[in-house]
């Protein structure tokens, strides 16, 4: 059986929590299943985690016990969910942002160009448009956008303008219809690199990855406890940013906002002052963690 995910910063993630052994935790990201099981290997009987995933797929590997329970939603829905459960309040949260091996090894997916096939990129198979449609149907100038401002490409414009020609009598379909658009407008030596941001840029676009980051983190701290903890691995500088800023001020401009002494006025104590990030050792063994940064505050 192929490995569904590794979890990344395991041990430091779920130390950073400080988990309460009779407490309400959530993991958002639930995936393989490798962080909720440390977390519920530090829970007694009167604990819980709710464990939260989109993929269909992730229901393969609901953990066995009480203590769990799955949701099969996007985490934008937090509060929803929690108010369904009659939880009020919870001690800790995690969210793994990260896309897991899972969906970069399906070739079904579309999720990399490795392989060939259907451009999907949906974590729920089930709803939402697909990276086809938003190729084959955004204007120019909204998928300009989405390469210059999810992707940080330099060509977005180029590459736009590329995209809408070539539908024009072909519509791009598969991952091999799209790098054959790409391809003209990056460099060899950086080619692999350039691919992965433009795949990241119609990624975020399709599963409004962004939006929902927003939304989740607005709605833990409305649901965390006075000492509760959130942790957050991040992997790419968009979503950093906007972690950050939040945990930093409580809002995702990071504007600091002081009282009449000029104290800075937060709902958060930073946990670690300096991101967490994998150490050699991790890395090698699992190299798409070498991007991971870990923050985490604490409900004040």
């Amino acid at each position: 059986m192929a490995t569904y995910h590794i979890p990344v910063l395991l041990k430091e993630s779920i130390d950073g929590l400080n988990i309460r052994p009779e407490g309400i935790y959530v993991d958002v990201t639930f995936g393989g299943g490798g962080h909720a099981r440390e977390i519920l290997s530090r829970l007694n009987e009167d604990g819980h985690l709710y464990g939260f995933d989109r993929d269909a797929d992730a229901e393969n590997n609901i953990l066995p016990g009480k203590q769990f329970t799955f949701v099969r939603s996007n985490f934008r829905y937090l509060s929803n969910f929690m108010d369904w459960n009659d939880v009020e309040k919870i001690d800790g949260l995690l969210a793994d942002l990260g896309v897991s091996w899972h969906h970069f090894d399906d070739e079904t997916r579309g999720f990399s160009f490795r392989f060939d096939g259907d451009l999907d990129m949906r974590m729920n198979k089930q709803a939402g448009k697909t990276a086809a449609d938003v190729l084959n149907t955004y204007t120019e100038e909204n998928l300009a956008g989405i390469f210059y401002h999810y992707g940080e490409l330099k060509s977005s414009r180029a590459i736009a303008k590329a995209i809408v020609r070539t539908r024009e009598t072909q519509k791009i379909r598969t991952v091999r219809n799209f790098l054959d658009v790409l391809k003209p407008f990056f460099s060899r030596e950086k080619e692999k690199k350039q691919m992965a941001q433009a795949f990241q840029a119609l990624r975020i676009e399709v599963n409004e990855e962004l939006e929902a980051l927003k939304d989740m983190l607005q709605q833990a701290a409305d649901l965390l406890k006075s000492g509760g903890r959130l942790a957050v691995i991040t992997y790419h500088s968009l979503e950093d940013r906007l972690v950050k800023n939040f945990f930093k001020t409580g809002d995702f401009e990071g504007t600091l906002k002081k009282d009449f002494y000029g104290n800075v006025l937060t709902p958060f104590r930073l946990i670690n002052n300096k991101i967490i990030i994998p150490d050699a050792e991790e890395i090698e063994k699992n190299p798409r963690s070498r991007s991971a940064k870990l923050r985490i505050i604490e409900k004040i």
